[in-house]
């Protein structure tokens, strides 16, 4: 069960890139809704979820700080170069980054706001390079994050060390 969740959570960020969701669409405050949830939780134990969701999705945290609440990270690069790019002597690659941001909104609860961006590599044999970053601004991918995020709080709540 949760490596299904896993593989789906993974195949609807990958997806991303194909589907076009223009942010103009949305507004920022409708863009926030989705990429936020509150938790009945303290910051510290919404971090560690945060941090343990990450790396069990497979993507390499590449900066934590708990004070400010803040988690980078960054999934592994896929190459994707096809036939025709290779005889032109292009090579591209794509990965996907994500933020995360905790906060201590209240005693006894947490607000957790997550940013996942598509990043697609160029580069040619001539020393040319082009970057282009796609926001996923697709509710589900963050609906099944969060899912997972709050499996992680229920596990450390029922562990937590009696006093």
């Amino acid at each position: 069960m949760n490596t299904w969740k896993i593989g789906v959570l993974i195949g609807v960020v990958g997806l991303q890139g194909c589907m076009a969701v223009k942010p103009a669409d949305q507004t920022s405050l409708q863009i926030q809704a989705f990429q936020s949830k509150e938790f009945e939780t303290d910051k510290s134990v919404a971090f560690a979820a945060v941090m343990s969701v990450f790396q069990d999705l497979g993507y390499i945290v590449q900066s934590a700080d708990k004070e400010t609440g803040f988690i980078t990270a960054a999934s592994p690069t896929k190459r994707n170069t096809n036939f025709f790019e290779a005889l032109g002597g292009v090579a591209s690659s794509g990965e996907t980054k994500a933020t995360a941001f905790i906060e201590q909104i209240r005693p006894g609860f947490a607000s957790v706001r997550l940013n996942f961006v598509n990043t697609k590599k160029r580069s040619s044999a001539y020393g040319q390079s082009d970057q282009q970053d796609a926001p996923i601004l697709e509710p589900k991918a963050y609906q099944i994050a969060f899912e997972k995020i709050d499996d992680a709080i229920f596990i450390r709540a029922g562990t937590k060390p009696t006093k």
